[in-house]
């Protein structure tokens, strides 16, 4: 397409996932400004004289000619901020998991109903566009796998040094711990596959970090139709690993790996025959590169272009959030049961 407008759009939040968020920015953006407490200490925008730069998020949304935000910020920020830039009529790309209270989403979702209908807000769920899960789709949609009848998958990493001692496990800040982390991915992958989910158990445990937040959770969801995800999160792997299993009635979809440290990502599809038996296997391989986080600020501009509604947008932090804070709920309930 030729002439396209061409957005502004601003960073809040320049760590290690804004900074990648801005090295995929597409064409189609124009980063005019960041924002992040420890901003003077970036050398990655001392340089550039042409961008605002703030310590000040609130100075930020307040510019102007900004057309859109990415939000890289803590958890317990996003909320807020996607508040304020629904006033300001600012179109927000949130990473996830979009914030911590499934309760003032929802308020979100109330005021952008009354007020901004047209209001792009979109949730940084990049594993959707990972080239295995884009084929998984594909695969399920001509139904050569069948109806799915349960999934299972592994996200696990190893944490570092000093892990317990981040802000990824202090609640006021996270919201939690492996559950709203690497578990709010998997989460939004079963219901990608299987649609909306509700509880069927839940384990939350800590192996290994001294902290009082979970370094592990179990979970198995359901669908309405029966359908189960059997998830399990964890920061005690110690070699990364990611593993995605797709269950059909006639064959299943299994993902490894999702680039670098979690090794080649692959999708093995493996057809049943009518007599059963060994089935017939075919496999696909992947870039190295992760082309990911391009494909959804690519997606967020059409959004915005075409006036459609987000997906995954605001439902899906809300939805997100409900089952991870019902869980959390759950947990704390069963350990003033203990203690009792």
């Amino acid at each position: 397409m030729k002439n396209k407008k061409v957005l502004n759009i601003g960073l809040i939040g320049c760590g290690v996932i804004g900074l990648r968020r801005i090295n995929n920015l597409p064409n189609n953006f124009r980063l005019i400004g960041c924002a992040d407490p420890k901003i003077h200490f970036k050398k990655n925008f001392k340089k550039n004289r042409k961008l605002v730069l703030t310590t000040n998020w609130k100075k930020l949304v307040n510019l102007e000619n900004l057309d859109a935000v990415i939000i890289a910020t803590t958890h317990q920020l996003h909320t807020q901020i996607i508040l304020e830039c629904v006033q300001k009529k600012i179109h927000v790309f949130v990473e996830k998991p979009g914030g911590i209270s499934a309760i003032k989403t929802n308020k979100i979702i109330s005021t952008l109903k009354k007020k901004q209908k047209n209001l792009s807000i979109r949730v940084g769920f990049n594993h959707r566009y990972h080239p295995a899960f884009i084929k998984a789709k594909e695969l399920i949609k001509n139904k050569l796998i069948g109806k799915i009848l349960y999934i299972r998958a592994i996200y696990g990493h190893g944490g570092r040094l000093n892990y317990e001692k981040e802000w990824r496990f202090k609640k006021k800040i996270s919201g939690g711990g492996e559950l709203i982390d690497k578990g709010s991915h998997l989460i939004d992958l079963a219901r990608f596959f299987l649609g909306d989910l509700k509880i069927i158990s839940s384990k939350l445990k800590n192996f290994f970090w001294k902290i009082k937040l979970e370094d592990n959770c179990f979970l198995n969801l359901e669908n309405k139709n029966g359908s189960n995800a059997f998830l399990h999160a964890s920061c005690t792997e110690w070699k990364n690993k990611f593993i995605f299993e797709i269950f059909g009635q006639f064959g299943k979809i299994e993902i490894n790996g999702l680039g670098k440290s979690y090794g080649e990502e692959r999708l093995i599809f493996y057809k049943m025959l009518k007599k059963m038996g060994k089935p017939i296997k075919k496999e696909f391989r992947f870039s190295k590169k992760d082309y990911s986080w391009s494909r959804e600020l690519n997606e967020f501009y059409i959004d915005i272009i075409k006036k459609r509604v987000s997906s995954p947008g605001l439902t899906d932090i809300y939805k997100n959030l409900k089952i991870i804070n019902k869980i959390y709920k759950i947990n704390d309930n069963n350990k003033k049961s203990s203690q009792n």
